[in-house]
């Protein structure tokens, strides 16, 4: 590959673009590193760590304006545990499952597995383009994503008209970069490696009294859960502030940061703006560029946070996305799955949109000379 050096006056002030984990904000591991001897390497059932678990807790509560009822409940293993906590805790026996990329797939195939479950409906949509869950009898739970990690596509958060059915938005990467009306949902649930500038490893769920019901109505069922995975277990520790089994600390503590900035500038409204800036810079660029168009070809859909750009044949996206990381512009590759000539590039509220118009300079500066 052709040796390139973009201009140092080009480069964007942190290069870190990854759609997971994401940046970190150097001012969190600064706050994280003073409390080294106190808080690192001490018990999880001890009030130091009860305490930056309600801290989290509250701050989510803040941050979303959670109703009366809601909670934030979290345990050990990241989304791909909460999938399976979904199909042992949460759907009675008939899911739907909205499908238009790696992470819904993934849920509606746990869905589908599951011998204690009846079929599910799965609803798929093109690569590039979303799927749209629609009322339908014997479904007792909605399931979707908010934000499709993989593709970059965004659907609205919004209620099925459908009585004692549940709505599940799988929100991993748009949990405090996208605005929704959290009373459209009853299971919110993400990980706090990508907006919330954190690492990965811990599930939260921002949960309805009508989920924490039926949580308990599956527990009382008879089912058998295994206790990594039970929600009524994971719901009666997050009341006392803290997990079933010993969390990652440092996790906690950078979530807790990241939010407590995110309030300090304005709550989600200011945090999804930032996101919106630097989508309206991304594909823009794209949309003039000669050699770049956005994947996801209807604006009503495309994320504010996961922006995948795809590129003509003749720039090829491995060799720039090589050629940016050796600039340390990094974790511009595409999602492994898609195969596609494209780039994918994280928008999360940390990521400064001076730092996006720069990247942008930069993709232009490599393709020219590719």
């Amino acid at each position: 590959m052709v040796d390139i050096r973009i201009p140092e006056e080009l480069k964007p002030v942190d290069g870190r673009f990854g759609c997971g984990p994401s940046k970190v904000r150097p001012e969190a591991v600064d706050a994280l590193s003073r409390v080294t001897t106190t808080y690192l390497g001490t018990s999880h059932r001890q009030k130091t760590v009860r305490d930056q678990v309600a801290r989290l807790r509250r701050g989510l509560g803040e941050l979303f304006s959670l109703p009366n009822g809601y909670e934030v409940v979290l345990g050990n293993g990241g989304t791909t545990a909460f999938w399976e906590c979904v199909v042992f805790g949460l759907i009675r026996d008939r899911a739907q499952c909205a499908s238009f990329g790696e992470f819904g797939a993934k849920l509606a195939g746990s869905a589908k597995a599951a011998p204690f479950l009846g079929e599910p409906t799965v609803i798929t949509g093109e690569p590039g383009g979303p799927a749209l869950l629609r009322a339908e009898d014997g479904i007792d739970a909605y399931c979707t994503p908010h934000n499709e990690t993989s593709t970059g596509v965004a659907v609205p958060v919004r209620r099925i008209a459908a009585e004692d059915a549940l709505m599940l938005h799988d929100a991993t990467s748009g949990a405090g970069g996208l605005e929704f009306d959290v009373t459209e949902s009853d299971v919110y649930y993400f990980a706090p490696q990508k907006c919330f500038g954190s690492d990965g490893g811990l599930w939260i769920a921002l949960l309805s009294p009508a989920a924490i019901a039926r949580i308990t109505e599956i527990k009382e069922s008879g089912r058998y859960i295994p206790p990594f995975l039970d929600l009524s277990t994971a719901v009666e520790n997050s009341r006392l502030e803290q997990t079933y089994n010993t969390p990652a600390l440092a996790t906690i503590f950078l979530a807790a940061e990241q939010i407590e900035w995110m309030l300090a500038g304005g709550g989600l409204g200011w945090a999804a703006k930032r996101s919106a800036e630097s989508a309206s810079i991304l594909y823009g660029w794209a949309e003039r560029s000669a050699v770049a168009t956005p994947f996801v070809s209807d604006p009503a859909y495309r994320s504010n946070v996961v922006a995948t750009i795809d590129f003509v044949e003749s720039v090829d996206a491995a060799a720039l996305a090589k050629a940016l990381r050796a600039n340390g512009i990094v974790d511009t590759e595409p999602y492994r799955k898609l195969g596609r000539n494209q780039l994918r590039i994280a928008m999360f509220p940390t990521i400064d949109p001076a730092d996006i118009e720069a990247l942008t300079a930069c993709i232009d500066y490599v393709a020219e000379r590719l």
